[in-house]
Formats: structure tokens, C-alpha cells, sequence
């Protein structure tokens, strides 16, 4: 018995990483830039990223411990980086004090990717009186 502790932990390390590098191969690294409409940067503008499983990348395929879920605040370079997330479906919604709110689903298949968000000016409002 005590042999089979003594062996299990270094079985489970010979046979981990090989799980853990072909899963990295489905993980993306993101990185979203909120501008203005004249591509200046917003500050501190609230990032919110969220994986949704679909048919080429299924929630089977990735275990408990993969967060799927971030909020964060962008930079003073209007940048927000996401940590490893997994590729496939990615909701990006962006919430910034005086611009309009934005969200959309993004198709990630790469290892890094880019996105660029541009938020609009808050529209005029009008009253039905």
C-alpha cells in the first residue's frame, strides 16, 4: 500500500503534462483594446470576456479548473489582457462612463488574437412627452 503512494504521484506527473499541453493547444490569449471613435484610448473601462461552448469546441473537452469567465478594468492605454482562455465562442462586453455599452460574440480559433473595440458616444435621448 505504501508503495502505490509512493508511485501514484509520480505516475500522475508523467501523465499530466501531456493533458495539460494538448489542452493548451485549444486555449487562446486575448488582448482587447476599447478606443473612442477617433482611436484614443479609454481608461479604466470595465472588460467583461466569457466562453460559451459550440459544436468545435465543447465544455466536455476542458475540466473544472478552466476559468471561463474574466472582468477586468482596461489600462491607461485603453488595453485589457486576458488570461488563457478557451477558444471557441467569446462574449466581449465593454462598459465605459459615458459611451454606450458594448457586446458581442466573437469566433476565436487562434493561439493570440487582437481585438480592437471602438464605443460610440452616447446617443441623445428623447422623450415620448
Amino acid at each position: 500500500m505504501r508503495r502505490l503512494i509512493l508511485t501514484l504521484p509520480l505516475l500522475l506527473s508523467a501523465l499530466l503534462p501531456g493533458a495539460f499541453t494538448a489542452r493548451a493547444a485549444d486555449m487562446t490569449k486575448l488582448t482587447i483594446q476599447v478606443k473612442t471613435q477617433g482611436g484614443h484610448p479609454i481608461d479604466q473601462a470595465e472588460v467583461i470576456v466569457r466562453w460559451y461552448a459550440n459544436k468545435k469546441h465543447p465544455r466536455a473537452g476542458f475540466g473544472r479548473a478552466v476559468r471561463t469567465t474574466f472582468e477586468m478594468r482596461s489600462n491607461q492605454e485603453g488595453e485589457a489582457n486576458v488570461p488563457a482562455v478557451p477558444q471557441g465562442s467569446i462574449r466581449i462586453q465593454v462598459n465605459a462612463k459615458g459611451y454606450q455599452t458594448f457586446g458581442q460574440v466573437f469566433e476565436i480559433d487562434d493561439p493570440e488574437k487582437t481585438i480592437e473595440i471602438k464605443l460610440n458616444p452616447p446617443q441623445q435621448q428623447y422623450t415620448s412627452h
